[in-house]
């Protein structure tokens, strides 16, 4: 009896042993592959806000919310299944699909571009037009938006515990699209919630707060006009980027290989690399992302569409 329980005793050692080791390697792995995916989270941060401008502001966080669920959605429902299904069955067809999201934010960044430059003076009408539009719109196109670059945080995270069982890579990635949900979505209800404080700290009674709210105040619509700038800019170089690197796995080397030239011109400086690559991407992206306009402008149904 007392032989049976000491057996017993030590597969239950063993097992909390076990168990530790795994929360370990899973506390590792989404401290790695969080970092690893840093450089999306920025682009998604520099997005988001655009999808609220113009909307009135007692609708801005209730709109947040909505994004921030469909986000969820994206990550936990569609995307982690499939990424882990298709890892497993047919991992050759992860980067096709990224690619196709790659274009995709390619179209939408070149489209922004050309109608600034091609139709300066409707650039208000747009912004007027957007601002009409049902919520449920706003939100599907920033959840469709979302679902691309979610795609790549996952597939990033995917790539990075490829040598993790396959129960530890679903709970990496779940966690990892958990946390990088909330923190881009709770700094996105910060930033567009700005002005508010801002008003709020001008009504104090303290000198230094009125100052600091009332630039607060003044300041946020330049800064948000600045963010919508980076949030294009984003899509280009996320989508470039993920273009040069699909290319680059399944058959087109030269794009890669030049901006891996461009980089090591630079010297071995990190920041200066990735503003290089950035930048080489970003050009790559819209490049593509106009050659997709081109075609999808003068198909039939887009063009009538279009003229009027």
């Amino acid at each position: 009896m007392a032989i049976g329980l000491a057996a017993l005793l030590d597969d239950v050692a063993l097992i909390a042993k076990t168990a530790a080791a795994s929360v370990d390697d899973v506390g590792l792995a989404v401290g790695k592959t969080s970092a690893k995916a840093a450089g999306v989270v920025v682009d998604d941060a520099a997005v988001t806000p655009r999808f609220v401008a113009g909307v009135k502001p007692n609708r801005e966080l209730p709109i947040i919310w909505k994004i921030t669920k469909g986000s969820l959605r994206n990550k936990l429902l569609i995307i982690l299944p499939i990424a882990l299904i298709l890892s497993w069955l047919a991992p050759w067809a992860l980067t096709p699909l990224l690619m196709c999201g790659g274009t995709y934010l390619c179209f939408e960044g070149a489209e922004k571009i050309l109608e600034k430059l091609l139709h300066k003076g409707a650039a208000e009408d747009v912004e007027e037009e957007k601002a009409a539009k049902p919520e449920s719109e706003i939100v599907r196109g920033a959840v469709t938006t979302d679902f691309i670059l979610s795609a790549e945080i996952m597939v990033i995270s995917l790539n990075e515990v490829a040598d993790q069982p396959f129960l530890n890579r679903a709970v990496v990635l779940a966690i990892v699209g958990l946390l990088i949900t909330l923190v881009v979505y709770g700094a996105v209800s910060a930033l567009v919630k700005m002005d508010d404080i801002g008003l709020a700290m001008a009504q104090r009674d303290s000198e230094f707060s009125q100052k600091f709210g009332r630039g607060l105040v003044k300041g946020m619509p330049y800064v948000l006009q600045i963010i919508a700038v980076i949030g294009t800019a984003a899509m280009l170089w996320v989508g470039g980027h993920i273009l040069v690197e699909g290319l680059y796995e399944l058959f087109w080397h030269w794009p890669h290989e030049m901006i891996h030239h461009a980089e090591e011109a630079v010297g071995s400086n990190a920041a200066l690399q990735w503003i290089v690559n950035t930048f080489f991407s970003m050009i790559f992206g819209f490049i593509a992302g106009s050659i997709v306009v081109a075609i999808v402008h003068f198909l039939p149904f887009t063009s009538n569409k279009h003229e009027e």
